[in-house]
Parts: C-alpha cells; structure tokens; sequence
C-alpha cells in the first residue's frame, strides 16, 4: 500500500462553475453577483478538507486528456492531494458542475458526471491491483465514496472482496441520487452521510427531525448513519444508539459543498480520535464556518 495515502476518496473529481448571489432570487431572476470556476465534485471537496486537517487523501475518479483536465489535475497537485490514481481517459471528457445560489440558497444545479459514470470500475483499477489492494489483501483503511456512481457500480461494491476490510464513508451527491445508496444500506463497515431529505428518499418516508430520520435508516438496515438537516440539530445515529447536536446559528452565504465538508470534518475528527458527541459538534462547526463564508458583491 502507498504509504503516503491515509484516506481514499473514490467519486466525482470535477469543475464546479458556481453564480452566487446576495440577494433573494426566484426563477427568471436577473441579478448582480460572482461567478466562480474552482475545483469541485463530491469526492473532491471532502478530499479538498481533510487536507485543510492535514491528512493525505487520494483521488480515484476519471478525468479526461483535455486541457481543463489538465488543469484540475494541478490544481490537485498543487493542493497536496495525491492524484497517481486518477484514470486519465482520453475519450470522455473532464465533468463539470453548475449551480446558481441566492440568499435564500439553492436555486437550481446540473451535474454532468456522465464520464464518470461511463469510467465505471476503471476508476477502482488502483484497489485491485494490488497498488492499494486487491481481493485477497483488501483496503483496510478509510473509503469517502460518493453517490455520483452508477447504482450498478454501487452495487457490485458492495459485494467486492476488495471493499471488504474498509472502513467505508459513503454520501449521495444530491437528493436525486439518494437511491443508488440503497445496496450499501447493509455492507459491513459503511457509515452514511445524509441529509433528511436524502434519508426520506431512500427510507420512502416522512421524517419530522434528523433524529427520526436516522433511526428510520438504521431500521432499514443501516448499521450506523449521520443526518443534517439544514439549521436544525443533526444525529448520529448507531445500533448502539443515537445523539444529536444543534448547529451554531450562522449567516449563510454559500451552499455547495456545505455536505461534503462536514462529512470531511467528522472523518477528520474521528482519525483524531475523538469521541462521537465531539467529532459530531466538530462537523458542525466546520460546516458552518464554511456556509457564512464571504461570496463578495
């Protein structure tokens, strides 16, 4: 295994084009604000944080020969992030993310990951190999696995000898996505990151809190869950019991990534070893620091 790696973060390696905006918008809206071009994807943001922890986290995703491959991939480089895994493919080209945030937060996102989810199993090639293991030595460490795979893809995971061992960290990449979790439900191992409106989806069911919501997943299944719900308290929910904490009261300026940050952060808190309740508040906190961040006029 490379020594250097502490944490693989396996999932969507993109540019996010991002227009924010401080004032209230609607659809047909037209107003003044920023627009963005920065490193993104699921997989990316959380690989993105745990650096800021100052952890080594490894990319495995696709990312096309184009220049603005090219250019991702430095960028990567540039932050610390190890990119030996990246599939570099020269038919599909590099993903690409947008999103338009107003006061009032998300207003609409497209997510283009067809590559992505053309790639399939080449992006694994690194765990199965025997470079980071394979099926007789599998991956012991920990695994962020974004839902921008294929649910087909999802699926023969979590029968895969080579996940296996992992200590696995799983998030959907969006609401709509929330069902590709299910095949993951009971892998042993596997912690899911969700929203309460991603926990609805995949429970096909209304919850009034997060508290509900995750003790709804572990009775689908799930051995152990983390759900946010907005400003509102956020659960960690185990077989061996749930606890829930209230986020700070903050300005929220931003919304994207908000999820993957504050999964980063309680894996981050977690590897430091400290205890539920506290990588729980950690999180958090993290969270929110990130969505009251400066967007500029």
């Amino acid at each position: 295994m490379n020594s250097s790696t502490e944490i693989l973060c396996i999932g969507s390696v993109l540019w996010d084009v991002i227009g924010r905006s401080a004032s209230t918008m609607r659809v047909g809206s037209d107003v003044p604000g920023r627009i963005t071009r920065l490193p993104g994807g699921v997989a990316l943001n959380i690989a993105m944080t745990l650096r800021r922890f100052d952890l080594t986290p490894s990319l495995l995703s696709v990312v096309g020969q184009d220049a603005v491959g090219d250019e991702l991939v430095k960028e990567c480089d540039a932050m610390g992030l190890e990119t030996s895994h990246i599939y570099r493919s020269r038919d599909l080209p590099t993903d690409r993310y947008m999103a338009v945030e107003g006061q009032n937060g998300l207003i609409a996102a497209i997510a283009d990951a067809h590559s992505l989810e053309q790639a399939g199993r080449k992006i694994l090639a690194s765990l199965m190999n025997g470079t980071l293991g394979d099926a007789n030595t599998p991956y012991s460490g920990v695994i962020a696995l974004d839902g921008n795979l294929t649910e087909n893809l999802l699926r023969e995971i979590a029968g895969l000898d080579e996940f296996s061992k992992a200590d696995l960290r799983v998030a959907p990449a969006s609401p709509g996505k929330a069902d590709r979790l299910i095949p993951l439900i009971g892998h042993a191992g596997t912690t899911l990151y969700v929203n309460r409106e991603e926990a609805e989806l995949i429970c096909r069911s209304e919850f009034d809190d997060a508290t509900s919501a995750a003790i709804g997943l572990l009775e689908k299944g799930a051995s152990r869950v983390l759900v946010t719900d907005g400003g509102r308290s956020a659960c960690d929910g185990h077989v061996d019991g749930v606890l829930s904490a209230k986020p700070q009261e903050v300005l929220v300026t931003r919304i994207t990534g908000a999820g993957d940050t504050f999964m980063a952060a309680h894996i981050a808190a977690e590897i430091r070893g400290l205890p539920r309740e506290e990588a729980l508040e950690a999180a958090l906190n993290a969270a929110a620091t990130y969505v009251s961040g400066d967007i500029g006029a």
